[in-house]
């Protein structure tokens, strides 16, 4: 009964006081709305940077040839850096730590694929097996490239999910023969992406079957590489070699970074992150700014309503009341205005967001935006703690009134 006493005096404190009471609820309720919003805003962006990374492995590194432009043992800056196949076979040798690595050869351009009497036109890549694992290539039917495809090379074939819908119709492709540019290809595997549309419409061949029938001789136009478990220092050195050993067999500056092009995921990857999390640290700032500035509100009122009720409070000590028992009936009316407000505005945000994920369709670097069930606890905890501070002033000074002066009090 003296629980539901309490609550029934801070329901009447609130109905004498609306306006008041629903002004500082909706500063508290705002503070809390923004800080979920914009916890949930900061997650979509992180969720958006993170399935863009996952569309090729995070720990890769990937060269590409590129145009010197410093002058080296007398040799002309402006000279074309072109890779080949021994320059993959030496870094697959040389670097230790390597987990998959393949070479890239491009068939870019009018590439005339048919079937029967559908034609596409079509980009292909001629890659090694472990392209597979670089790309995150996910197999829908069928297998990938395999060692002996490369070794016999094979006039085999992996289609996109897209070229399979555009040359087969709701035909199974597996098992039959596709024309590239004339040439007959058995489809061993079909692939999708779902992250990149665009790898949805490419062809995979064999390297060495690329290479030979579209007059590759040897060239390669791009190497890439997983650092396996290395550390970020161990990635970095793999891709220092790299370097060092492409400018030793091409003849270039290793300093000349426009010699090869070299992106390590990553340490791009590790750059975005540290990025979220001083947004996240900023965030957490800016929310607790604003939901201060509700606390004080919450306290302010808190310290009127003391004023307002001293001759209430000053004959409850005559009567026996304990010091306590008023810190605690004013206590508890800032938290429960505290919390109650804050609740609101936490599912408010919580529902804004579930909205904006279900209907903003996702784009490529915003999707998603949802907020951790223990941050949403973890801000409740802090409702309930700012509560007690915003409430422990006035319960203090209303602990303090004496009666014989409240007694007096007009």
């Amino acid at each position: 009964m003296l629980n539901l006493d309490k609550f029934q005096e801070i329901f009447d404190t609130v109905k004498k006081n609306k306006l008041r009471t629903f002004l500082t609820c909706f500063s508290v309720a705002w503070g809390i709305f923004i800080l979920i919003i914009l916890l949930g805003a900061g997650t979509g962006l992180e969720n958006g940077v993170r399935q863009e990374f996952s569309r090729d492995a995070i720990n890769s590194v990937w060269i590409r040839r590129g145009q010197t432009s410093k002058p080296y043992k007398g040799l002309q800056a402006g000279r074309e850096i072109q890779f080949t196949n021994e320059d993959y076979e030496e870094l697959q040798r040389t670097i230790e730590g390597i987990e998959y690595i393949s070479s890239r050869f491009y068939v870019w351009g009018n590439n005339n694929i048919t079937y029967k009497d559908n034609y596409e036109a079509f980009n292909i890549i001629s890659a090694h097996p472990e392209h597979q694992y670089l790309e995150n290539t996910q197999l829908m039917k069928g297998r990938f490239i395999n060692v002996r495809d490369v070794e016999q090379r094979r006039k085999v074939a992996v289609i996109g999910n897209q070229v399979e819908t555009a040359l087969f119709k709701k035909k199974h492709a597996i098992g039959e023969y596709i024309g590239i540019n004339g040439i007959s290809f058995k489809v061993i595997g079909t692939f999708t992406d779902e992250r990149d549309e665009w790898q949805q419409r490419l062809i995979y061949l064999p390297i060495s079957t690329g290479q030979r029938v579209f007059n590759g001789k040897n060239k390669v136009h791009v190497i890439s590489f997983t650092t396996g478990n290395s550390s970020p220092e161990e990635g970095a050195a793999m891709e220092k070699k790299a370097r060092s050993i492409l400018a030793q067999r091409h003849h270039f500056d290793v300093k000349d970074e426009r010699a090869v092009h070299i992106g390590n995921r990553w340490e791009e990857y590790l750059k975005f992150m540290r990025l979220f999390g001083g947004i996240r640290i900023f965030i957490w700032v800016i929310g607790i700014g604003t939901i201060v500035a509700g606390i004080v509100g919450v306290s302010n009122i808190m310290l009127i309503a003391v004023k307002e009720r001293t001759r209430e409070i000053g004959i409850r000590k005559a009567l026996g009341a304990s010091p306590w028992s008023i810190i605690d009936l004013i206590l508890t009316e800032s938290i429960f205005i505290t919390v109650v407000s804050g609740y609101a505005g936490l599912i408010l945000g919580v529902g804004v967001l579930e909205i904006v994920s279900k209907y903003v369709p996702p784009s490529t670097y915003f999707r998603n935006p949802e907020i951790d069930v223990t941050v949403a606890v973890g801000a409740l905890l802090l409702l309930v703690f700012a509560g007690c501070v915003a409430g422990f002033i006035p319960a203090r000074k209303a602990a303090q009134v004496k009666p014989i002066v409240a007694l007096h009090d007009e």
